[in-house]
């Protein structure tokens, strides 16, 4: 069993290079007592540089023979998926897992795949713990707005911990947003009324419903926090995709 990272490509230049690396060599370092092979980053610049808007799904897992190997996947990106509108939010469904997926990025996705098969479009599972707490969404991680404050599951261990979500807690902090690392149950998750997800392709991507329980569209908060995340990820191409739309 492997682990990977998912990268938006702009311009051919892989957004959040160094922490994508960081964590999936903390993960190799954990799972393998190894580093990951030698020439991984120049593996990924290799195969971002075609790349005018794209992901690329860089995975580590060991071969036939133990010896650790690194594969490249890159695909292209519909830019109205990045930072997505309110047209396009996405709803969730709750799912039980006992003790979360932890805090690896693993490369076996069928559990995973299994539960978002059965989905319409625009649908993700919403990871519980046994008691009903959120943990996070299949790829990505929740925040709810209370009172003019973000809350957030806390990285435990039993969540992964983002590299947008790392990207929305400095965000917040530098425009003065209060942000709670703290319990988030389901029920006090829908009584927020505002949530989004985060994801190191889509960025901030809004909630539009849990369950059967209808949420509301983005406020201001939230226009602040994907602004200035938008502004580092995406910088004059966001502007022309703007202008393109």
């Amino acid at each position: 069993m492997g682990v990977f990272e998912t990268i938006l490509i702009v311009d051919a230049s892989p957004v959040e290079l160094e922490a994508h690396l960081e964590r999936l060599s903390r993960s190799v370092r954990d799972l393998f007592g190894a580093e990951p092979p030698p020439g991984s980053r120049k593996f990924v610049l290799d195969r971002a540089s075609p790349l005018a808007l794209g992901r690329l799904r860089l995975t580590v897992a060991p071969g036939p023979s133990g010896i650790l190997g690194a594969d490249v996947v890159t695909a292209a990106v519909d830019p109205e998926d990045v930072f997505p509108a309110w047209e396009r939010a996405i709803a969730l469904q709750p799912f039980v897992i006992d003790g979360g997926l932890g805090a690896h990025k693993w490369a076996d996705r069928a559990m995973l795949a299994s539960m978002e098969s059965s989905m319409p479009e625009r649908c993700l599972p919403l990871l519980l713990d046994a008691g009903r707490g959120v943990l996070e969404a299949s790829r990505a991680n929740v925040f709810a707005v209370e009172e003019e404050a973000l809350i957030t599951p806390a990285a435990d261990g039993r969540i992964l911990p983002g590299v947008a979500r790392a990207r929305v807690i400095e965000a917040a902090r530098s425009l003065g947003i209060e942000l709670r690392e703290e319990a988030l149950s389901v029920d006090r998750l829908i009584a927020a009324g505002e949530a989004f997800v985060t994801g190191s392709v889509r960025g901030v991507e809004p909630i539009r419903s849990v369950g059967e329980a209808e949420l509301e569209a983005p406020g201001e908060l939230i226009a602040e926090i994907a602004t200035e995340i938008k502004r580092t990820w995406l910088g004059k191409v966001a502007a022309r995709w703007s202008n393109a739309r």
